[in-house]
């Protein structure tokens, strides 16, 4: 069967996370094995704005596997939310002969890339996209997991393990603040791993007395000294946090934020491998002839599904794991 596909593009964008590499790696030497040729895109939609593209080769994604960030760099682009910044980039699109594009990122880089593909299609042209799911948040409705979570757990799990040795010998409370913009998956992960004190995530109200001070006393009275406070950044500031714990109970807890960290260092082995699948199976769709898709996980699969439905979904929230945490932080008091 003839190939409809000649030439596609890769782009990263929004927030990097670990994998990125190994997935543009993977969209690269795939398109490559099938006779495609592919370009990099760099710097996100801004690249295709400004024509700001390389030609890629098998040899090019050498050695990027074991590698954090992006080789592509990423950024975001206001000008490309316009219909002239997107005619801009499909002039791009059509000097480079693109039959269609992968971009690595999230929901911000799906919607732009339907966006592109519908303004295309407007204009008479036939360009096809797929999106490749890659976040530390883990928060994209329609995939079950996304590149680079568990990289950012284990770097936060490894930085509060050794926060948690300072704290025991001092007998000190420390108080964690962790990335996930508004979803709390990477602080709830992180604690049920730490074994957290206690986790505060946005899903849930903050109750202070009950979900700090009352875990905090029946640590004490258990006999514990030290004390560990998960705090996911869209639940609130580690800071405030803090200061009310002073001001409640007479602590004088140390704050840690983690911040871009969690963001670096070299994917885990789950990581390279789910972001090689996932790449694998975004250029197999455009070459299948499904375009304006969405590559995900589903229950341990990699597939696919349309990126309009795919950006309609809403991932619920695992509570049944606050539930886990509950019970294995639940302190009974010593018997004096």
């Amino acid at each position: 069967m003839e190939k409809q596909v000649k030439r596609i593009g890769v782009l990263t964008s929004g927030g990097d996370a670990p994998g990125m590499n190994a997935a543009v790696r993977a969209v690269v030497r795939t398109a490559i094995s099938q006779g495609i040729e592919c370009v990099g895109i760099r710097r996100g939609w801004n690249g295709l704005i400004n024509s700001d593209f390389t030609h890629m080769s098998a040899t090019s994604v050498s050695h990027i596997i074991n590698k954090g960030g992006t080789m592509l760099y990423t950024a975001r682009s206001e000008e490309f939310r316009e219909p002239s910044g997107r005619a801009k980039a499909l002039s791009t699109c059509k000097l480079l002969g693109l039959d269609g594009i992968v971009a690595v990122g999230g929901d911000g880089t799906f919607r732009g890339a339907l966006a592109l593909s519908r303004q295309a299609a407007d204009a008479g042209m036939a360009l096809q996209v797929v999106g490749i799911p890659a976040t530390i948040d883990n928060d994209i409705g329609c995939s079950h997991y996304t590149i680079g979570f568990d990289t950012a757990c284990n770097t936060a799990v490894e930085c509060i393990d050794k926060l948690r040795d300072t704290m025991q010998s001092h007998e000190r409370c420390s108080v964690v603040e962790v990335m996930g913009r508004h979803a709390g998956y990477l602080a709830l992960y992180v604690g049920i791993a730490v074994g957290a004190t206690a986790v505060l995530i946005p899903e849930r109200e903050l109750d202070f007395e009950r979900d700090i001070v009352d875990k905090i006393r029946r640590a004490r009275l258990a006999g514990t000294t030290h004390y560990m406070i998960v705090v996911a950044e869209g639940a609130g500031s580690a800071m405030d946090i803090a200061n009310r714990i002073h001001d409640e109970i007479g602590m004088d807890p140390r704050v840690t934020v983690l911040g871009h960290i969690q963001r670096g260092g070299s994917p885990t082995a789950r990581d390279r491998e789910t972001a090689s699948r996932m790449g694998y199976r975004a250029v197999m769709s455009l070459m299948e002839g499904r375009g304006n898709r969405v590559v995900v996980t589903q229950d341990g699969r990699v597939t696919d599904m349309d990126m309009e439905e795919a950006l309609q979904m809403v991932k619920p929230f695992p509570m049944e794991r606050y539930q886990i945490l509950e019970s294995l932080t639940c302190r009974q008091p010593s018997l004096f």
